[in-house]
């Protein structure tokens, strides 16, 4: 008995032993990095905006441990690691991203009357401008023409294996078992032209190559024209969200309207506790679309019928339990998610018509997996803590040091999505995805663009700075001479 008792007291210290050990591994490199950083701030220097000058060294404690053993090859430290890792594995990875509002027809018809009432020399003047107009279209449409046409755009496309079945349009294939079992659906199915009715499949098969292609402009309109046949809630998110299905079996994304157009975020309301926006979704797609990125699905507004399109067409009883009329006799719910889904923060139509954003869905993770990675310069989520970047000057040089970011153009394209995300006000890009099958060398998917353009008068400094921290002296001083 008394020879047990020790041996558990001999594993109790041995296991402390480990604890304390784990313990300091993980202080060291704070206590080093703080010693540096004092011995560096007493020697004096001046700077510029960047984070370091050319001739001055690198005062975070990952460069000093390089330059004191090169023989080590893996210098990151858990904490690094743990930060920059994928969650590929995770549930909610399986993420969408959304854009586009619909032109009413009543501002066509509006445009079209006001154009009949000008006086004859004003339509010859506008015509004139629209010719002119056409000819400086066609002009740079040529160039752009041009440019494709480069033998560096000539290249031969590698040879597609039956495993690539993102890329092989393998008729055999029946993507909805269940339904294809229908005998209906089988009969019609001959009748109908396959490229104009299933604009999704269009695009999950093609909407994303070639320099013309007019998938992105069909798949808008069939995104708020086509009749919804199913609704169920998404999991996954802190707000609310809706899968609709429709008539000829594709799929989108509906994200309700929480606020109008003219609302700000209040000044006191932290980033992860604001509203998503259905007209972010939207102009995030158009603004992509603009800097030329084009890495957002496609999106489209839509006045959906609550009732309808929701309620009547539902088999989740979750979702169909939060119906209820309002005292001003509107059709309303709140369905069930993390935030704002309450009887005080119900969603309500006027009387059954609500506004919203329709996301395309991008291909299924059966044909297309995709990684989801954390953001390096994701935020902290919390009131009163601060992430690593926040704190550390120095951050960027352990994100360049650390895989995927340390070969590849995978930092330069998180500072584009910076970029992006700062002229939206975007401050909550936690996560980014890619697409599995290219590895390293692919772009970034911009995905989850509801809580920008939240304040539109003002602009969100601190979404920047990993352009500051990452600034190269040399490409800052040509930057400066050029503006």
């Amino acid at each position: 008995m008394i020879l047990f008792r020790k041996f558990r007291v001999l594993i109790l210290m041995v296991f402390l032993v480990a604890c304390t050990m784990h313990i300091m591994i993980d202080l060291l490199p704070k206590l080093e990095k703080r010693a540096a950083g004092s011995s560096s701030s007493a020697g004096g220097g001046g700077g510029c905006s960047c984070a370091h000058t050319p001739g001055e060294e690198p005062r975070s404690w990952a460069k000093q441990r390089a330059r004191a053993g090169a023989a080590e090859p893996g210098w990151p430290n858990k904490h690094s690691l743990r930060l920059l890792q994928d969650f590929s594995n995770e549930p909610n990875s399986n993420l969408t991203s959304h854009s586009r509002e619909k032109v009413t027809e009543r501002a066509e018809s509006e445009k079209k009357v006001r154009q009949l009432q000008l006086g004859s020399e004003k339509r010859v003047l506008m015509r004139d401008t629209v010719s002119g107009q056409k000819q400086r279209a066609v002009h740079s449409f040529s160039r752009l023409k041009a440019l494709y046409e480069h033998p560096l755009y000539k290249t031969d496309l590698p040879h597609l294996s039956e495993d690539d079945t993102l890329f092989n349009l393998n008729n055999d294939i029946r993507f909805y078992p269940k339904a294809a079992g229908q005998q209906e659906w089988q009969v019609t199915f001959k009748y109908i032209n396959f490229s104009e009715s299933y604009k999704w499949l269009n695009f999950l098969v093609c909407g994303c190559v070639g320099a013309y292609c007019l998938v992105f402009r069909k798949l808008v309109g069939w995104c708020y024209s086509n009749y919804v046949s199913f609704t169920a809630m998404k999991s996954g998110g802190t707000q609310l969200k809706l899968i609709m299905s429709f008539q000829n079996y594709g799929q989108a994304l509906f994200k309700p309207m929480k606020q109008t157009r003219e609302q700000e975020t209040p000044p006191d309301f932290f980033y992860f506790s604001d509203f998503e926006r259905h007209n972010a979704e939207i102009a995030a797609f158009h603004l992509d679309r603009i800097l030329d990125f084009r890495r957002v699905p496609p999106v489209a507004g839509r006045l959906v019928n609550m009732t309808r399109e929701i309620r009547d067409v539902t088999r989740d009883k979750k979702l169909w339990r939060t119906f209820f009329v309002s005292p001003a006799n509107n059709i309303c719910f709140y369905g069930e998610c993390s935030y704002y889904c309450s009887t005080e923060h119900a969603l309500c139509g006027k009387p059954d018509q609500i506004e919203g954003s329709l996301a395309a869905f991008l291909p299924d993770l059966a044909l297309a997996k995709r990684k989801t990675w954390r953001n390096p310069w994701r935020r902290s989520y919390h009131k009163r803590k601060k992430a690593e970047w926040e704190v550390d000057p120095d951050y960027c040089d352990e994100v360049k040091q650390t895989p995927p970011y340390d070969r590849g153009t995978r930092l330069l394209d998180i500072m584009d999505m910076t970029i992006f995300d700062f002229l939206m006000g975007n401050m909550d890009r936690h996560h980014y995805e890619t697409f599995e099958k290219f590895g390293n060398e692919t772009f970034i998917i911009h995905l989850d663009n509801g809580r920008g353009f939240g304040k539109h008068s003002h602009d969100e400094m601190s979404i920047l700075v990993p352009l500051t921290q990452c600034c190269r002296y040399d490409c800052f001083s040509l930057l400066s001479d050029i503006s």
